[in-house]
């Protein structure tokens, strides 16, 4: 039975979604990516004629997505900030067991080669960043913090979980991921009284 154009597309942009967050962008190489998703080779370019850029862009954008729905639903089981941030760091912390310390963010690993530069990549980067803080100094403030402490807790919580994660993949050991959280979870519950 033959595969639909979007099902090859789908294909193609889940492979180099899980490639980028492997390996980052410079080390993935469109072949790699058409090889391993099993797509014919002229398919790339007309589903993405801008090239690895776009593919990129739109990868990082699915797979931000992606984890911005799980982080969602993490923080919507949460009794209040304490246990949202710690849910947050087991849920970071599951990924990377779960992938055996291969699968670290979703973004970091474009964003850090990548996100410096204007363009594609840096808007879908930026974007995830933006998806993943606002959703988390929502519900912050859903617990009663002001917005500017909201605000500046999400940016503490999001970029020191992200710095636990490299250590983590690192060390082969989540340890660090739930220890920060848990700090960040105290310095959450304190904001919110």
């Amino acid at each position: 039975m033959a595969q639909s154009r979007g099902d090859t597309r789908a294909r193609i942009l889940r492979t180099a979604a899980d490639l980028f967050q492997r390996q980052g962008y410079g080390a993935t190489g469109l072949t790699q990516v058409l090889a391993e998703s099993g797509a014919p080779k002229g398919s790339l370019y007309f589903h993405f004629p801008q090239g690895k850029e776009q593919l990129a862009a739109e990868a990082v954008t699915l797979a931000g997505t992606e984890m911005g729905e799980r982080m969602a639903a993490a923080l919507a089981a949460a009794s209040g900030p304490a246990d949202a941030i710690t849910a947050l760091g087991a849920l970071w912390a599951q990924g990377l067991e779960d992938s055996d310390y291969r699968d670290g963010c979703p973004v970091a690993t474009v964003a850090l080669e990548e996100a410096g530069d204007a363009g594609p990549i840096h808007d879908a980067c930026q974007g995830t960043y933006q998806l993943w803080l606002s959703g988390l100094v929502e519900q912050l403030r859903g617990w009663g913090m002001a917005e500017q402490e909201a605000q500046e807790l999400a940016d503490l919580a999001m970029s020191s979980l992200q710095g636990a994660l490299l250590l983590a993949r690192v060390r082969r050991d989540a340890t660090v991921v739930h220890s920060v959280a848990r700090r960040i979870g105290a310095i959450a519950a304190q904001g919110a009284n």
